[in-house]
């Protein structure tokens, strides 16, 4: 081993930090590689010995499927959510909900696209921990309605459903012709398709 191999070395950690820290080196190149990314350059980007892998996941699939998991995991955006000012009018609050879907999503995208073609053992696939992700961000932002519920002809979970709804068909460029800013989509959500008065020169 020379100089520049032992300074790369990774010291000694629990199993649960290595775990961590092999699907932290694990998830770049699967963006860039996809199922084709290699245990070699896996250990290389971790800094760890080969065998090091097969110490803490049983073989490359499970490794991969961790890293799918641990992508989707809602966690983060849940916190964002949270944060949202409940003194802020349900348009801006949606708003800013839209905002951080749009982000979630966006980021995403090639990471479902990969889950749907890649072979995993039935009990690790990640489309599971995808979907359980998704409710848990739809009820997040069903709380943020709650404060409204009354001015809604909808239940805050349906609005929810439907805001995450109208976030996915714009960010997945399934309008061709048309890309909704997070106020347009919350304008289109709460408003329909009708232009306001003051658009369209009606008293």
């Amino acid at each position: 081993m020379n100089a520049e191999t032992r300074r790369r070395r990774v010291p000694a950690m629990a199993p649960e930090e290595r775990r961590a820290a092999l699907i932290a080196a694990t998830l770049p190149l699967l963006l860039t590689h996809g199922a084709a990314v290699t245990t070699r350059q896996i250990a290389e980007a971790a800094g760890v010995a080969e065998g090091t892998i097969f110490g803490v996941f049983p073989d490359k699939a499970s490794l991969l499927a961790a890293t799918m998991k641990q992508a989707f995991d809602p966690g983060p955006v849940l916190r964002a959510l949270s944060a949202i000012d409940p003194q802020e009018t349900l348009r801006e609050r949606l708003t800013d909900a839209a905002r951080i879907l749009i982000r979630r999503i966006e980021s995403s995208i090639p990471l479902m696209m990969l889950a749907r073609t890649m072979p995993f053992p039935s009990d690790e696939s990640p489309m599971a921990a995808m979907l359980e992700g998704r409710a848990r961000l739809t009820e997040a932002v069903a709380r943020i309605v709650e404060p409204d519920r009354d001015r809604l002809r909808r239940s805050p979970e349906t609005t929810a459903g439907l805001l995450f709804a109208l976030v996915g068909i714009s960010t997945r460029g399934l309008l061709p012709h048309d890309e909704f800013s997070p106020e347009e989509i919350v304008a289109v959500l709460l408003d329909g398709l009708h232009k306001p008065p003051s658009e369209t020169g009606e008293a």
